[in-house]
Protein backbone atom coordinates (compact mmCIF):
# COMPACT_ATOMS: atom_id res chain seq x y z
CA UNK A 1 0.00 0.00 0.00
CA UNK A 2 2.77 2.42 0.89
CA UNK A 3 4.67 1.89 -2.36
CA UNK A 4 1.53 2.38 -4.42
CA UNK A 5 0.86 5.60 -2.51
CA UNK A 6 4.39 6.86 -3.21
CA UNK A 7 3.94 6.17 -6.92
CA UNK A 8 0.59 7.97 -7.07
CA UNK A 9 2.13 11.29 -8.13
CA UNK A 10 3.92 9.80 -11.12
CA UNK A 11 7.16 8.01 -11.98
CA UNK A 12 9.66 7.75 -9.13
CA UNK A 13 13.17 6.39 -9.17
CA UNK A 14 14.12 3.55 -6.86
CA UNK A 15 16.10 5.74 -4.44
CA UNK A 16 13.34 8.34 -4.38
CA UNK A 17 10.89 5.65 -3.39
CA UNK A 18 13.26 4.34 -0.73
CA UNK A 19 13.73 7.83 0.76
CA UNK A 20 9.97 8.32 1.08
CA UNK A 21 9.53 5.01 2.90
CA UNK A 22 11.40 5.50 6.15
CA UNK A 23 13.06 2.39 7.49
CA UNK A 24 12.51 0.17 4.46
CA UNK A 25 15.51 -1.90 3.46
CA UNK A 26 16.74 -2.04 -0.11
CA UNK A 27 16.10 -5.78 -0.21
CA UNK A 28 12.50 -5.57 1.02
CA UNK A 29 11.71 -2.66 -1.32
CA UNK A 30 13.20 -4.54 -4.28
CA UNK A 31 11.12 -7.62 -3.45
CA UNK A 32 7.96 -5.54 -3.07
CA UNK A 33 8.52 -3.72 -6.37
CA UNK A 34 9.09 -7.02 -8.16
CA UNK A 35 5.84 -8.45 -6.77
CA UNK A 36 3.91 -5.34 -7.79
CA UNK A 37 5.45 -5.47 -11.27
CA UNK A 38 4.69 -9.19 -11.60
CA UNK A 39 1.07 -8.53 -10.63
CA UNK A 40 0.78 -5.80 -13.26
CA UNK A 41 0.33 -2.94 -10.78
CA UNK A 42 3.52 -1.06 -11.65
CA UNK A 43 5.83 -0.70 -14.62
CA UNK A 44 9.62 -0.69 -14.33
CA UNK A 45 11.56 1.49 -16.75
CA UNK A 46 15.35 1.55 -17.16
CA UNK A 47 16.73 5.01 -17.86
CA UNK A 48 19.89 4.70 -19.96
CA UNK A 49 22.29 7.14 -18.35
CA UNK A 50 25.49 6.88 -16.40
CA UNK A 51 24.96 5.32 -13.95
CA UNK A 52 21.87 3.48 -15.14
CA UNK A 53 18.73 4.50 -13.26
CA UNK A 54 15.41 2.75 -12.82
CA UNK A 55 12.04 4.34 -12.25
CA UNK A 56 8.68 2.88 -11.39
CA UNK A 57 5.20 4.03 -12.33
CA UNK A 58 1.68 2.82 -11.65
CA UNK A 59 -0.07 1.04 -14.51
CA UNK A 60 -3.76 1.55 -15.25
CA UNK A 61 -4.41 -1.57 -13.17
CA UNK A 62 -2.42 -0.07 -10.29
CA UNK A 63 -4.32 3.21 -10.59
CA UNK A 64 -7.61 1.30 -10.37
CA UNK A 65 -6.51 0.18 -6.89
CA UNK A 66 -6.12 3.77 -5.61
CA UNK A 67 -9.79 4.41 -4.65
CA UNK A 68 -9.87 1.16 -2.70
CA UNK A 69 -6.68 2.05 -0.83
CA UNK A 70 -8.16 5.45 -0.01
CA UNK A 71 -11.18 3.67 1.47
CA UNK A 72 -8.93 1.53 3.68
CA UNK A 73 -6.95 4.60 4.73
CA UNK A 74 -10.15 6.52 5.58
CA UNK A 75 -11.44 3.57 7.60
CA UNK A 76 -8.14 3.38 9.49
CA UNK A 77 -8.27 7.08 10.39
CA UNK A 78 -11.90 6.76 11.46
CA UNK A 79 -11.23 3.70 13.63
CA UNK A 80 -7.84 4.74 15.04
CA UNK A 81 -9.06 5.10 18.63
CA UNK A 82 -10.52 1.59 18.59
CA UNK A 83 -7.35 0.24 17.01
CA UNK A 84 -5.22 1.91 19.69
CA UNK A 85 -7.46 0.47 22.42
CA UNK A 86 -7.15 -3.01 20.92
CA UNK A 87 -3.36 -2.62 20.77
CA UNK A 88 -3.16 -1.57 24.41
CA UNK A 89 -5.33 -4.50 25.48
CA UNK A 90 -3.19 -6.90 23.49
CA UNK A 91 0.04 -5.48 24.91
CA UNK A 92 -1.29 -5.72 28.46
CA UNK A 93 -2.32 -9.37 27.93
CA UNK A 94 0.99 -10.39 26.37
CA UNK A 95 3.05 -8.54 28.98
CA UNK A 96 1.39 -10.50 31.79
Amino acid sequence: MMVITVLDAGPVRFNGTKRRLEGVTQKSLTQCLRRLERNGLIERRVIPMSPVAVEYELTDLGRSLQPRLLSVYSWTVEMMQEIETARQQFDEKTAA
